[in-house]
């Protein structure tokens, strides 16, 4: 089972980015699938996940980021815009079997990316 993430980058205040993260190993449509990021000094922290054909997010990132699937290249993606400084992080793609109460929750996902960075200049 393999998980790789990448798309990330420099990007300017504003601007947009689009992560992928393809499987192998396993079918992403029969799975959770999530985006963590972890900035510098910080904890690991939920994105966005997509279960069953429902979306999750993180409040701090609802409306500017778009989780998405395409189960016929077994790829997930992180359509992220009006990007800030804030957003600057690693960022996880992540695989496994949570529950909606579990969805946020790291430690519910089993497969997780090798990660790619974002970041977000001023």
């Amino acid at each position: 089972v393999q998980l790789q993430a990448f798309g990330g980058g420099l990007v300017q205040t504003g601007g947009s980015l689009r992560l992928s993260c393809t499987a192998s190993g396993f079918t992403v449509s029969n799975y959770g699938m999530a985006w963590f990021r972890q900035a510098p000094g910080k904890e690991r922290e939920f994105v966005a996940a997509i279960r069953l054909g429902s979306t999750y997010y993180a409040d701090s990132v609802k409306g500017r980021f778009t989780i998405s699937r395409d189960n016929a290249k077994n790829t997930v993606y992180l359509q992220m815009t009006s990007l800030n400084a804030e957003d600057t992080a690693v960022y996880y793609c992540a695989g496994g079997r949570p529950i909606t109460s579990t969805i946020r929750v790291r430690d519910a996902y089993n497969y997780w990316g090798q990660g790619t960075e974002v970041t977000v200049s001023s």
